[in-house]
């Protein structure tokens, strides 16, 4: 049997009828195999370089100097300690008038750091940007700075020169090539600056109210790893026991919560992505599985005149689909391999270059979804041939499907679930996809359904011969036609999501925008500079630059009930409740705040201490008027009942707070202040900015001042990057949309070519009938289109409107560029699917039919 199969399987490629099953077999499996190269390499490397993604063993991390007696207890066990200090601030070049300024990413380390990897540094930015550098176990000495080549070229700056940080000058003598824990994220926006923890208090940077973030790296010998394990122990105990908040403890069995977390997401994501191209591709497989199927009804009723008995027929059809499985999962899987390669290099910087090699995981597990796929919906077709009778070899008729080969399409689709469930990773996401998916095939399908009706009611509006045989064509088809404008309208509406709608999302928001919004924000400035910075800013022409008090308090108890790590399960709420608040203080509520509930609060002498809530805090958090907040303020408890919830426009690019108390309560609080303003763009005054900024900073070193369009500037970078590998995902999916449209024209190419050859005979010319067949994928093309665009430009509006809240206007562009893309890709899918049916003689396309 394995030799017939053998020969039958060759026979059969020979003659054309397995290249398709195979090529549809190859994208669902390259879509997915890409995906799982990809996200699989980057979680070897986050498990190969754990010690050096935490740069220890074991690391407390926390918003405050870490307690010194945990610090005397690691000593005490024979620990080796080192600390690091992170926070934003502003790095000069240049003196007087001539410097610049630059946001960085400071950070102070002590001797021993890191305590595992090693930090790279080299004197070559070339090789500073391709992380290739010269392993140090030093750090910077005192005095000296090392860099990100990002920040030299910034501030136009060379090694050897004089860096400021707040009071205390630097010379930068190395730049830095390769940081092991840079951080649990992939994206770093201010470029670092590295200095000596000794060298930190006299830059006098760090203040009462600055965000900083303190880091305690701890190692340990091989023998003492048991010891480690109980310190940690020991210090959970701690930290439970004494309440303490704003502390996190990372190791290498927890891992990098937060790099964990991002990896999860962007693998369930593109994995989805990659299932939507499977799930197209699983149409075709089932499509060419039938014409397979068709074409081989009299070749198979002449083998049981030969003597194969029912099971013969399908074991040598199963060990045939099998070898063709086989062989397209393995160039799937191949596909994949190199489409991974290409996400690495859409992405770039934002992962990391030195990766391990791939696993075998990756591809067995894409030639299982290869084998999934192709029993589950390839299997149908070829278990009606066991049913063939013998007499179809003299009586031409076809026994309609038997019920065991109907349910095979349902274990099929059980078959897709249980995919959609081990690519899901979680039975909720899987199933609300399942539901997305289905519904929306439903909801395109009724569309292109209605669509078509709408067309035979317009077969006579042109008296143009082609354009009625186009209507007539489609109409005789439609179950066909539109399953081939359903699934090509899935692969371009994703795509018009990612170019034209996100242009227009990007357009609505900067419309969105004031043109006066603020575009610089200026934090850390201290009480007693509040008065000579704002006479600055009006000194400068700067108008409505309101300075507030912000300050620094940890919630940890609503209504007597301290807040745990159970308090709350959603991972928003959790993480609001663990961080430092910005809190201010008003008599005054801001201008663009708006009372949804309750009163703002008098502040009369003696009044009870008030708050106004945010509202969208107040939901996540669950909050509501008349709760009792109690915040930690630097050690100085202040409790306050919420009296009102605001409404806050985050358009409008001012300063917000999610609470602010009545000033009465918090005049004994540590504060700094922040203000927010616009400098104009105009070439007139552009001169003038930098001056204004590099003047203030040069007055008071300890200024932070952020360039909101430069930071978006960055953002939008990286975001291009990650909708550009994006974008080459959903390339898959529109590929396996126009194998549909292919697999549904080579399933009526036999019935077209004996309309052609019938209507030939009846005075149609050749070019009468091939007008028709480009009007006909044109129809179906610009349907399609037309679907595809409106379901993006829906897509857009309900983010615009609903997540992003500013104002959406629809533009015709898309709709124009969907129906040309639609076109376009329909007459190239139809004239590879049909170019041989109009070379068929008339004559002998009769006498054969």
């Amino acid at each position: 049997m394995l030799r017939l199969s053998l020969k039958m399987t060759g026979r059969d490629w020979r003659a054309g009828q397995l290249r398709f099953l195979l090529v549809a077999l190859i994208v669902a499996v390259a879509a997915l195999s890409a995906v799982g190269f990809f996200v699989d390499r980057l979680r070897a490397g986050l498990n190969r370089d754990a010690h050096q993604l935490l740069g220890a063993d074991l690391v407390i991390s926390a918003d405050q100097p870490v307690n010194a007696a945990w610090r005397a207890e690691a000593l005490k066990r024979g620990f080796t300690l080192a600390d690091t200090v992170t926070f934003p601030s502003m790095a000069q070049a240049g003196e007087g008038e001539q410097s610049t300024s630059q946001l960085a990413s400071i950070k102070a380390v002590s001797p021993g750091y890191p305590q595992r990897g090693k930090l790279k540094i080299t004197t070559s930015s070339s090789e500073a940007h391709d992380a290739v550098g010269q392993p140090t176990s030093l750090v910077p000495a005192p005095g000296t700075l090392w860099v990100d080549a990002a920040m030299l070229s910034g501030l136009n700056a060379k090694l050897g020169d004089t860096l400021t940080l707040g009071d205390k000058a630097f010379t930068v003598t190395q730049l830095i090539a390769s940081e092991p824990d840079r951080g649990a994220s992939f994206l770093n926006f201010a470029p670092r600056v590295m200095l000596s923890l000794s060298d930190l208090a006299a830059t006098a940077l760090v203040q009462n109210g600055s965000r900083v973030s303190y880091r305690l790296l701890l190692s340990a010998p091989p023998a003492k790893a048991a010891e480690l394990a109980q310190y940690q122990v020991w210090l959970e105990g701690q930290i439970k026991t004494q309440a303490i908040k704003g502390v996190r403890i990372e190791s290498l069995e927890s891992g990098s919560p937060q790099m964990q977390s991002t990896l999860d997401r962007a693998d369930r994501f593109l994995s989805l992505v990659g299932l939507l191209s499977a799930m197209l591709a699983a149409v075709a497989v089932a499509m060419a599985a039938r014409r397979f199927m068709l074409r081989h009804l009299d070749a198979c009723a002449m083998l049981r005149c030969l003597g194969l008995t029912q099971n013969q027929v399908t074991a040598m059809y199963v060990i045939e689909f099998l070898l063709v499985g086989l062989a397209g999962s393995a160039v799937g899987v191949a596909v994949g391999f190199g489409g991974h390669l290409v996400l690495l290099e859409l992405l770039g910087k934002l992962v990391q270059s030195d990766l391990p090699p791939v696993s075998l995981l990756p591809a067995l597990q894409g030639v299982a979804t290869g084998m999934l796929l192709l029993l589950g919906f390839a299997l149908p077709p070829i278990l009606q041939l066991r049913n063939v009778p013998h007499n179809r070899v003299i009586r031409r008729e076809q026994e309609p499907p038997q019920a065991l080969a109907l349910a095979t399409y349902g274990l099929g689709i059980a078959a897709f679930v249980l995919l959609l469930l081990w690519q899901a990773g979680d039975v909720k996401l899987a199933l609300l996809t399942a539901a997305g998916f289905l519904g929306g095939f439903a909801l395109f399908g009724l569309a292109g359904w209605l669509g078509l009706k709408a067309l035979k009611s317009l077969r006579g509006a042109f008296n143009h011969q082609g354009w009625r045989f186009a209507v007539t064509s489609l109409q005789r088809r439609p179950g066909a036609t539109v399953i081939q404008v359903v699934s090509l309208a899935l692969g371009l509406m994703a795509l018009l999501l990612l170019t034209v709608v996100r242009g227009d999302l990007m357009l609505a928001w900067r419309n969105a925008t004031p043109p006066d919004a603020p575009n610089r924000f200026m934090i850390n400035i201290l009480p007693e500079q509040k008065d000579p910075i704002a006479a600055r800013l009006v000194q400068a022409g700067v108008s409505n630059a309101p300075l507030y008090p912000m300050i620094r308090g940890r919630l940890v108890a609503v209504n007597g009930n301290a807040i745990t790590q159970e308090t709350y399960q959603d991972d928003r709420a959790k993480g609001l409740a663990e961080r430092e608040f910005n809190l201010s203080t008003m008599a005054t509520m801001q201008e663009e705040n708006k009372l949804v509930a309750g009163k703002w609060f008098s502040n009369a002498p003696g009044a009870p201490a008030e708050a106004s809530v945010e509202e969208g805090i107040a939901k996540t958090l669950k909050l509501k008027l008349g709760d009792k907040l109690r915040f930690d303020i630097a050690g100085q408890p202040v409790e306050a009942t919420i009296t009102s919830l605001r409404k806050l426009e985050w358009g409008s690019m001012r300063v917000n707070f999610f609470v602010i108390i009545n000033p009465a309560a918090m005049a004994d609080t540590p504060q700094t202040w922040i203000t927010a303003f616009h400098l104009p763009t105009a070439p007139a005054s552009a001169s003038a900015q930098p001056d204004l900024g590099n003047a203030l900073l040069r007055a008071y070193p300890n200024l932070t001042l952020v360039d909101v369009g430069g930071v978006l500037k960055q953002i939008q970078g990286v975001l291009d990057q990650v909708v550009t590998a994006v974008e080459f995902l959903f390339a898959f999916t529109l590929a396996s949309g126009l194998l549909v449209l292919y697999a549904a024209l080579m399933g009526s190419q036999d019935e077209r070519t004996r309309e052609a050859g019938l209507l030939r005979a009846l005075g149609a010319t050749r070019r009468q009938l091939a007008q028709a067949q480009l009007i006909e994928f044109s129809l179906v093309g610009a349907l399609a289109g037309l679907l595809a665009a409106t379901g993006a430009a829906t897509m857009g509006w309900a983010l615009a409107t609903y997540q992003f809240k500013f104002a959406w206007s629809f533009a015709p562009g898309v709709w124009v560029f969907g129906l040309l893309a639609g076109a376009l890709c329909a007459i190239a899918g139809g004239w590879l699917g049909l170019r041989n049916v109009l070379k068929h003689p008339p004559l002998q396309t009769l006498r054969e039919s």
